[in-house]
């Protein structure tokens, strides 16, 4: 398998809302949306919102409820001001403030909302992680 990440899906209980909130953050819905799925570029990897129960039957799954999942989705911004900012705009867009902006025990700046739906996004700001020209995190890596 080539390693990539190509879509991050979240299953929600309602597209259109789901659609507002994260057009209100900034991202672009593509013209191949429609009334069941949202498609949103976010910066070389598609963002797509689909209904819960329809996500769940297409995996073949039982859909359970909201909660916890284990699993962050995160935004790296550029400052440690920069992590507070976004998190105000978020709460904004109707996200529910988890963790405000706060030293993280790694080094850099962070702080969590939940979506409307309950998806957790974590805000960072890394020293650790810069950016390419292209807005993408650049991992360190041995030198071989």
């Amino acid at each position: 398998m080539e390693p990539r990440l190509s879509f991050v899906t979240l299953g929600v209980s309602d597209v259109a809302r789901a659609r507002t909130f994260y057009e209100k953050l900034g991202f672009k819905a593509s013209s191949d949306s429609n009334e069941n799925v949202t498609f949103f570029d976010a910066g070389g990897v598609v963002l797509a919102v689909f209904g819960r129960a329809s996500l769940a039957k297409d995996a073949k799954v039982s859909d359970s409820a909201p909660g916890f999942s284990g699993v962050a989705l995160a935004h790296n911004v550029r400052s440690e001001a920069e992590v507070a900012s976004v998190l105000a705009e978020a709460e904004a867009a109707g996200a529910t403030i988890v963790k405000p902006s706060e030293r993280a025990f790694w080094g850099g700046q962070s702080g969590y909302f939940k979506d409307p739906d309950g998806h957790l996004w974590e805000v960072a700001y890394n020293p650790f992680f810069p950016f390419d020209a292209a807005g993408h995190v650049v991992l360190p890596y041995e030198k071989s």
